[in-house]
C-alpha cells in the first residue's frame, strides 16, 4: 500500500475571463502548488495566459487582471506539456473541482491534445467544496469563510488570484484533513518526533484548535458496555460485530 509520505498532491485555482466555459471563456492563470506527505514542498507551477479573447468586466472585477496585462503572455499551447508533467498522477485538489476541470479539459481539446482533454483519467480530484459542504452543512463553504472557520490568514487577499488562491487552499485542506491520524507533520502515520504521536502544539499549528482531551471510560461503563455487546450477541445468535472486530476468538 503506497505510504501516507508518498502521496503526492496539486492544489489547484484557475482565473478566467469568465463562465461558462461554454460560451468560448478561457483560462487566463493557472496556480499550482505541491503538497507531499502533508507538506508543501515549496514546487510550484504558476503562469499567466493570453486567451485571444476580451475578459468580462465582472470577471475583471473578481481578480484584476485586465486584457492589456496578458499581451505578450504564452498561450496555454506553449505551456501545455509542462504544465502536464507537474500534475500528472498526482490528486488534484480544487474549490469547486468541476468549474476548472471544465476549463482545463477544454484547453487541452482546443489544442487537439484530445488524450488529455479529461484530465480526470490523468488524476484524481478532490473537491474542497463537496467536502466542506459534508461538513458543514448550511454554512458559507467559500474559500474565504473557510480560511475565516479555520483559522487561515487570508488578510492578503483582497483579489481572487490562482496562485495565492492555491496556496491558501493548500492551508484549508491540510485544516480540514487534520483530524486524521495521518497528519503528522514528522512524516511517518500519527507520529511526532519523539515518536509519540503528534504533539498539541502540532495540531493547533495545523488546525488552529488544541489538542482535544482523552477521557477513558470508567469501571461502571466498561460494565454496561460488556453488558450490552453480550445482550446484542445473544439477539443476534452470534458475536456483535465490535466483538468480531476486538475479541477474534469471541464465540
Amino acid at each position: 500500500m503506497e505510504q501516507q509520505q508518498d502521496k503526492r498532491f496539486v492544489i489547484l485555482d484557475t482565473e478566467t475571463t469568465g463562465m461558462p466555459v461554454a460560451e468560448g471563456h478561457r483560462i487566463i492563470e493557472i496556480g499550482c502548488v505541491e503538497v507531499v506527505g502533508r507538506r508543501l514542498t515549496g514546487r510550484h507551477f504558476h503562469v499567466y495566459l493570453q486567451p485571444d479573447r476580451d475578459s468580462d468586466e465582472g470577471a475583471i472585477n473578481v481578480h484584476g487582471i485586465t486584457d492589456a496585462f496578458l499581451v505578450g503572455k504564452p498561450r496555454f499551447g506553449d505551456v501545455a506539456e509542462e504544465f502536464f508533467a507537474f500534475i500528472q498522477g498526482a490528486t488534484l485538489v480544487i474549490h469547486n473541482a468541476a468549474f476548472d476541470v471544465g476549463f482545463i479539459n477544454n484547453e487541452f481539446a482546443r489544442i487537439g491534445q484530445q488524450d488529455r482533454a479529461d484530465i480526470s483519467q490523468h488524476c484524481p480530484i478532490l473537491d474542497t467544496l463537496m467536502m466542506a459542504r459534508s461538513r458543514h452543512p448550511g454554512q458559507r463553504n467559500s474559500l474565504d469563510a473557510l480560511c475565516k472557520r479555520y483559522g487561515i490568514d487570508n488578510s492578503g487577499r483582497e483579489l481572487h488570484g490562482a496562485l495565492l488562491d492555491s496556496e491558501l487552499l493548500a492551508d484549508v485542506y491540510l485544516a480540514m484533513t487534520g483530524g486524521q491520524t495521518s497528519l503528522s507533520l514528522a512524516g511517518d502515520g500519527a507520529q511526532g518526533e519523539d515518536g509519540q504521536g503528534s504533539t498539541g502544539s502540532e495540531i493547533r499549528r495545523i488546525t488552529g484548535r488544541a489538542a482535544g482531551k482523552v477521557i477513558m471510560a470508567s469501571d461502571e461503563e466498561l460494565e454496561a458496555h460488556a453488558e450490552r455487546l453480550a445482550a446484542i450477541a445473544k439477539s443476534a445468535g452470534g458475536p456483535a460485530m465490535w466483538q468480531a472486530l476486538t475479541e477474534p476468538t469471541a464465540s
